[in-house]
């Protein structure tokens, strides 16, 4: 009667089901990885173009709050970003907590990058606002400054979304999903396969031998796009899959 009893204290009652800490877990994590993509690929291909697309957007009209709805996706990304990585950690660990502590890293140093994009984007927004309709203001000057701007972001997202991505959400979160079996290996294999090709598909891009956004640069991202995405799906639908790292924990899902 005891023991029913204390079993009952690990299950949380989640809108009339009783789910376990980790089934919850699991369902907050995917959903997180979700958020990853619902706020940063508008922001990249849909609010951002009038700044990235068009050299003289800060002596023009101005697209001003979609620069501002954009940046402020990319802060919930960067939000949920970490928040995956920290929210895993607890149960990474138990498989190997330097890889974990790592990957929590490598998220941090990726948000880095993307935060340092978004900041410039918002400076060329000001200087808009501020001095390009001003007496006096050196149109040329502006133009410059602003092209400069656009490239801090550009650099950023190669070496942030385009880079760091491949080595921490790639091979150290795919190898520690892999040998962990918390995922399908299967699933866990598109990770270590896209990780690398983020990085050398980037590291190509830094020394000039392809282009940003070539086809070549997108089809090297395909695998680590439905690494993640499957992810954030299978976790908010099934769970974790019953490991030797999850022993001790509560049940991955109770009804």
């Amino acid at each position: 009667m005891q023991e029913r009893a204390a079993g009952s204290l690990n299950l949380i009652n989640w809108k009339g089901v009783k789910v376990s800490p980790l089934r919850r877990t699991a369902f907050v994590v995917g959903l997180l990885f979700i958020i990853t993509f619902v706020t940063s690929i508008p922001a990249q291909l849909v609010l951002y173009t009038p700044v990235l697309d068009h050299t003289d957007y800060i002596v023009g009209a101005g697209a001003d709050n979609r620069i501002a709805l954009g940046a402020l996706l990319e802060m919930i990304l960067i939000i949920a970003n970490v928040g995956s990585a920290v929210v895993l950690f607890p149960i990474l660990r138990r498989q190997n907590e330097a890889l974990s502590l790592g990957y929590v890293m490598a998220r941090i140093v990726e948000s880095t990058f993307i935060a340092i994009g978004l900041l410039s984007l918002l400076a060329i927004v000001t200087l808009r606002q501020d001095l390009a309709g001003a007496a006096g203001a050196d149109a040329a000057s502006l133009d410059t400054v602003g092209r400069s701007l656009v490239a801090v972001h550009d650099w950023t997202f190669l070496l942030g979304p385009g880079w760091v991505v491949g080595v921490g959400n790639g091979l150290l979160l795919g190898y520690l999903m892999y040998r962990s079996g918390l995922v399908p290996r299967g699933m866990a294999m598109l990770g270590l396969i896209g990780g690398p090709l983020i990085i050398i598909s980037g590291t190509a891009v830094l020394f000039d031998i392809i282009e940003p956004g070539s086809s070549a640069q997108v089809i090297a991202t395909i695998p680590e796009f439905f690494w993640e995405l499957s992810l954030g799906i299978y976790l908010m639908v099934k769970g974790f899959k019953p490991s030797p790292i999850t022993e001790g924990l509560p049940a991955a899902a109770t009804v």
